[in-house]
């Protein structure tokens, strides 16, 4: 098969020529379809505030929305506003992070909200080019906080926007990312005031039916997609399984359990039992641990969360 056909593909065995230029997701197909089936999450409730939509964001990332729920709920109800988690300790954070994972995450989002307090009037800056500045905050997070928290009319592009995008636009299964995806993005959106709803309904999408393995094409609410039309063409991305059995991620997890349990600077000998497996790979978690900031080691010798280590 030509690149010419498999651009273009195939229906009932004669070519379907559909100039990309041309190609559009209707918005009013996706968003009758998500008015019915999004999920019923705590942090797209109209009262959820501008910081608490942030905390969600940087929870999500890389972690699957059954985990960040109940930790974000608990969070929020504990700290509300910026300055409410900028008041708190830096292990107090880490440890109401828990098994989220990352906890690096958790460190930059007590920084971010120092920032936001002390600067900002406790206020979630509105405009994507101020987020930026924050800690924590990259590309994704800044646009998905202006859409979603303030309906700014903005693309915003992750691995789920990124799937739908290559398969019902560009007809292909999968897209690693470009620096076009923020333009094909924005070229999608509605030119009105339900752009942020569009940005949220895609991103569902992906999340929900065009998912990365066993999509429900089935189910699919659009009427138009180049991928189906082309027969569903096998993928080129070589997928990664990502294993955390025995991986530096779960040292640094058992290693991090251990100060999460204690109120007090825990000895050496303390956490060298969290992981016996091998000890050279315990000394080289614990040091990165140091060198992120998230452990403090103490004048004599013994190891606590960031902000703990000082020995009363």
């Amino acid at each position: 098969m030509s690149a010419f056909h498999a651009d273009t593909g195939f229906e009932l065995g004669m070519a379907v020529i559909v100039p990309e230029s041309d190609m559009t997701i209707e918005s009013d197909e996706l968003l009758r379809w998500y008015a019915q089936a999004r999920r019923d999450l705590p942090w797209r409730k109209p009262e959820v505030t501008p910081w608490q939509i942030l905390v969600s964001e940087f929870m999500l990332q890389q972690t699957p929305v059954s985990r960040v729920e109940p930790i974000w709920l608990a969070w929020i109800e504990r700290w509300p506003t910026p300055s409410a988690t900028a008041a708190a300790g830096s292990a107090e954070v880490l440890r109401a992070w828990g098994k989220l994972g990352y906890p690096r995450r958790a460190k930059r989002l007590h920084e971010c909200a120092v920032v936001i307090s002390s600067h900002h009037d406790d206020v979630v800056p509105a405009d994507v080019e101020t987020l930026l500045t924050l800690p924590g905050i990259g590309a994704y997070t800044a646009r998905a906080v202006a859409c979603f928290a303030y309906s700014a009319r903005v693309p915003v592009v992750d691995t789920n926007v990124r799937r739908v995008v290559a398969r019902a636009v560009h007809g292909r299964a999968d897209s690693p990312a470009s620096v076009r995806d923020l333009d094909d993005v924005a070229a999608l959106l509605p030119d009105d005031a339900t752009a942020p709803v569009f940005s949220a309904a895609l991103m569902e999408l992906g999340a929900t039916v065009c998912t990365a393995r066993n999509p429900r094409c089935g189910i699919c609410p659009l009427s138009v997609c180049r991928w189906r039309t082309a027969g569903f063409p096998a993928g080129t991305e070589v997928k990664r399984v990502q294993k955390y059995a025995g991986t530096d991620r779960q040292v640094r997890g058992k290693l991090m359990d251990v100060l999460r349990a204690s109120s007090s600077p825990v000895t050496r000998a303390q956490l060298d039992v969290a992981w016996l497996t091998d000890t050279a790979q315990r000394d080289r978690a614990l040091d990165s641990l140091l060198v992120d900031g998230l452990v403090e080691q103490t004048t004599d010798g013994r190891f606590a969360l960031a902000g703990e280590g000082e020995i009363p």
